[in-house]
Formats: structure tokens, C-alpha cells, sequence
């Protein structure tokens, strides 16, 4: 399969690591030719130096020309499957209906993947493995077409889910475009804030504003391009917002709010998308030294559990650090148990908070 990428920044050179991986041949176009470079000399790909035959294009460039591009390479590459990675669905089919003469031959798809990085630099073959890929098919497509969208997502490794297009939107605004916002508001906030208060942030307050660091300029071309959906949600927000101002001095109706948000997070799939488990968290401190983190994962090896997520922070005074490691709560007393005997000084968490 011969693959055309339009945008080398992230998405578009890990896709490039990820199919050369798989066998593709990969050209590589952007605005930027030393991006396209970079991308290369990183495994993504060659770089394009004309129109050569290709099977499928995907369209990896930013929101704000994602349409454009994709109108121009329905017309520059014929015989070509024309896909992108835009996280935002509705508007850019109807840009490309409305201005293409043969639309039909734009599935349009949006892998669920990235970080807070950006560029080539950044990139990663593994960017796509176990993620969710949405195809959001047009009623115009031809199967083969669709069907070859299908298949690059999963040569990449990975899952693919249909969506209708609205509800794809209104999906992302729910659990990718809004809790970014979230992020921003409460990073924002700390800006006002004094240095010795700030002395006491812990992991709780960097795990939710992580994704604050991410590029001003894409979120806004993304926000723009949702916001209806987002607009609706933001509403939303705010009324949950007024009415637990109105409960903090109310014990019942605020541990009833406070119950809400351990039901959301609950609900959200686990690892593999598997249904979520109940989990319990075995903290354990690390001394800061050479080889402590290798020791400790050969023991937790041997005792034969089954990790299902782990997370590593350091304290802000101290040299050591911590290691979360999250279990099956059946199995996390057992675990603390078993630490103990080989050494380590580890205790039950249960991860609500900071505070």
C-alpha cells in the first residue's frame, strides 16, 4: 500500500513510523519541507517530490485548513481514498460537499491519539497501538473505500469504531474538548496565585493540568471548529458549577455532588476498552537511587499479579519517590503484604486526592 500524509507534525510522522512499520510506502508533504525532512530522517517515510500514484491520502494538517487540503488532494490524486485525522467531523464534510465534485472518495476518520507535545520530533510509532480510530462514513462512500480506511487504522494497530458524524462531535466535546478546557480553566486560575501556596501543589493538581501545556494555537482551531457542541456542554458545566456553590455548606446534597464525579470516572472503559474494573492502589516509596525502580518491578513481577496501571511521582523534599500500582482491589492487600516482606514501605491508596 503506497500512503500519502499531508502534515508531518505529530499524527501525521507517528502514522508515517507506524506504516512504514507495517509494510507501507510512505510519502510525506508539508507546509513546512523541513518538517517533511525531519519526518523522514525519523523512519516516517520519504519525502513526496511529485504526484505520484498513491492509494490513500490522509490528511494530517491543522483544523483550521484540514478541509482545504483535503478538497485539494480529491482533485490532485484521483484514484485515491482521501482520509484525515481531524478531530472534528461535520463541519469539514459539509466544507467538502459543499466544494468538491467528488466528495465521495473522502472517508473521513479521527484517530483518538496524541499528547501535549507537537512536531516530528515528538512522534511515535507506537502513537496508535490499542487507541481507538473513529471512521465516520459518509452515505456516498463506496465500501472498498471505507474498508481501506478500516484496514490502515488497524495496520497501525488500532481499533476501529463507526460513528455518525454529529455524534462523534458531540462525543468529543464530551471527553476530549471540554475536560481540555477544564484543564485550562483550573491552570489558568493558578496564575494568581502566591509562590508559597503553589509550594504546596502535589501530583493531584499536575495529573489535571498536564494537558493545559498543549499548543494555544491548534485548541483554538479545534474549539472553533466544535462549538456548538462545546457550547452546549460548557452550559451544562456552569449550571453543575452554580448549583455546588450553592451545597458547600450543606453536608448531604455535597457528598451526594462529590458521588457524582466517583460515578463518572468509574464509567469510564478500562485499559483494551475492556469494561472498567474496580481497582485499589498500592503506593510504595522509592529511594532515589540507582536501580530501586528495577528492584521493585522484579518483585512485583514475581509475585505473578497483574498490573493494571501504574504512575510515578517524586517528592518535592524529600529524595524519594513513589510508585502507584494499580490492581484488582481483591488482590491489592495481598500485594502490600507481600512488599512488605521484601522490604519496601508500601500502603493501600485509594488515589481520591491531595487534600
Amino acid at each position: 500500500m503506497r500512503v500519502r500524509i499531508v502534515g508531518a507534525g505529530l499524527v501525521g510522522s507517528s502514522l508515517g513510523m507506524a506504516l512504514v512499520r507495517a509494510g507501507a510506502d510512505v510519502l510525506l508533504e508539508d507546509l513546512n519541507p523541513s518538517h517533511a525532512r525531519v519526518a523522514a530522517g525519523l523512519g516516517a517515510g520519504r519525502v513526496a517530490s511529485d504526484d505520484e500514484p498513491v492509494d490513500v491520502v490522509v490528511v494530517a494538517s491543522p483544523p483550521a485548513t484540514i478541509a482545504e487540503a483535503i478538497i485539494r488532494m480529491l482533485e490532485r490524486h484521483p484514484e485515491a481514498v482521501v482520509t484525515d485525522v481531524g478531530s472534528v467531523k461535520s463541519s469539514v464534510i459539509q466544507a467538502v460537499v459543499a466544494s468538491s465534485e467528488c466528495p465521495d472518495r473522502y472517508v473521513p476518520g479521527h484517530p483518538m491519539a496524541g499528547s501535549q507535545f507537537s512536531g516530528p520530533l515528538t512522534a511515535s510509532p507506537d502513537l496508535f497501538t490499542d487507541r481507538t480510530w473513529v471512521v465516520t462514513p459518509q452515505s456516498g462512500n463506496a465500501p472498498k473505500d471505507v474498508e481501506s480506511v478500516r484496514g490502515l487504522a488497524r495496520s497501525v494497530g488500532a481499533h476501529v469504531v463507526e460513528m455518525d458524524a454529529e455524534l462523534h462531535d458531540e462525543a468529543v466535546a464530551q471527553v476530549s474538548h471540554v475536560p481540555h478546557l477544564m484543564s485550562i480553566l483550573t491552570a489558568s486560575h493558578l496564575r494568581g496565585v502566591p509562590g508559597e501556596h503553589l509550594a504546596l501543589a502535589g501530583q493531584g493538581i499536575r495529573d489535571v493540568t498536564r494537558i493545559a501545556g498543549s499548543d494555544p494555537g491548534l485548541w483554538r482551531q479545534i474549539i472553533t471548529t466544535n462549538s456548538p457542541a462545546i457550547r452546549k456542554e460548557l452550559i451544562e458545566v456552569a449550571a453543575d458549577l452554580d448549583y455546588l456553590i450553592g451545597v458547600l455548606d450543606h453536608d448531604e446534597p455535597l457528598e451526594a455532588f462529590l458521588a457524582l464525579g466517583q460515578h463518572g470516572s468509574l464509567a469510564l472503559l478500562g485499559k483494551h476498552g475492556q469494561e472498567p474494573k474496580e481497582l485499589a492502589a498500592v503506593t510504595v516509596e522509592i529511594p532515589d537511587e540507582p536501580r530501586a525502580l528495577t528492584r521493585l518491578f522484579a518483585d512485583v513481577g514475581d509475585f505473578g499479579f497483574n498490573v493494571e496501571d501504574f504512575e510515578l511521582n517524586h517528592d518535592t523534599v524529600r529524595e524519594v519517590g513513589y510508585l502507584s500500582i494499580s490492581v484488582e482491589r481483591p488482590q491489592a492487600e495481598q500485594l502490600r503484604n507481600n512488599l512488605d516482606s521484601r522490604g519496601w514501605r508500601a500502603w493501600l491508596d485509594r488515589r481520591a486526592s491531595d487534600g
